[in-house]
């Protein structure tokens, strides 16, 4: 059962993303499963000053509102991910200043890969999903496809998504994946990429918490 308290924690997670710089004004939006339900930042909503009148609660097999608040226009992905995913409770959709600059070059990076932090956390192979109208059932459906086996991707022209099994997790994710986008860019395109084999060695003795 949804209840206050779970409402007001949501709303302080939302502002923290807000906080961060991963959204401004109406950019954004974020979704928190419990149980059999949704917590989705309503539609119009300003992520960064979230307030619980402006939290939706959906629930999650139907998408049927629960409390008369209409959720996010993107509530179709953010829902089908969490359907598709029971390892996953949190979704959080960003336009953060770099990672979004990535999003509308000409030339979109394929390899993120600048720094430890990316295959460890973000994702190894980071989806880049052609431009489709938000809002729109394609893009739900693109997304939710990519989403399947990743926990991060970029949207064309848009933005991008991350999820978590929890908040700290969703965070950690879109943070790393904005830093990954500042290098990129403020090198001007002269980068290096991790090789495979040094993603090996990290999935060896980093996620795989060995020792030499």
């Amino acid at each position: 059962m949804i209840t206050n308290e779970y409402i007001e924690q949501f709303v302080a997670q939302a502002h923290r993303v807000g906080d961060a710089g991963l959204t401004v004004c109406s950019s954004g939006n974020l979704s928190w499963r419990i149980g059999e339900e949704v917590l989705l930042s309503g539609t119009g909503s300003w992520v960064p000053s979230l307030t619980k009148e402006k939290v939706a609660v959906c629930r999650l097999a139907t998408g049927e509102v629960l409390n008369g608040v209409k959720p996010s226009m993107e509530s179709g992905f953010h829902l089908g991910v969490l359907r598709e995913r029971s390892d996953v409770n949190v979704v959080l959709h960003f336009q953060s200043p770099y990672a979004t600059a990535v999003a509308c070059m000409k030339n979109c990076p394929q390899n993120f890969n600048v720094t430890a932090e990316i295959p460890c956390h973000v994702g190894r192979d980071i989806p880049v999903i052609p431009y489709l109208r938000p809002g729109s059932a394609e893009l739900a459906q693109a997304v939710v496809g990519a989403m399947k086996e990743h926990n991060s991707i970029l949207l064309k022209k848009h933005g991008q998504v991350v999820c978590g099994k929890d908040f700290d997790q969703a965070f950690e994710r879109a943070m790393f994946f904005e830093m990954a986008c500042r290098i990129i860019i403020q090198s001007g395109g002269d980068y290096t990429v991790l090789t495979p084999q040094e993603i090996e060695d990290l999935d060896t003795y980093i996620l795989g918490k060995k020792t030499k």
